[in-house]
């Protein structure tokens, strides 16, 4: 039986082999259009208060969806807002 000596570089070698793998397999059916954001990324995006993301909630101007409380709203909607478009859908889970 032979004997074979591995050395940090080896494994150091493998560990970042193996790093870009996993990094190769986690991007590949991800897409990146579908990104979602927080009340608070939106409103820091819009430079509204909560009220007036509330309102624009509840007339259906900015679609969301909600889940467990906690609002979500996507990112290629929030631009269609800001590009002027209206968007008159609203998805609501509550958990």
């Amino acid at each position: 039986m032979a004997v074979e000596v591995i050395t940090k570089e080896d494994l150091e070698a493998f560990g970042e082999k193996l790093l870009n793998q996993m990094k190769a397999l986690l991007g590949q059916g991800q897409d990146d259009s579908r990104k979602f954001l927080k009340t608070y990324q939106v409103k820091n995006l819009l430079k509204i208060s909560n009220n007036t993301l509330q309102l624009l909630r509840d007339n259906g101007t900015i679609p969301f969806t909600k889940i467990g409380g906690i609002f979500y709203y996507s990112q290629e909607d929030i631009l269609k807002v800001l590009k002027g478009e209206s968007l008159n859908k609203q998805v609501k889970f509550s958990r």
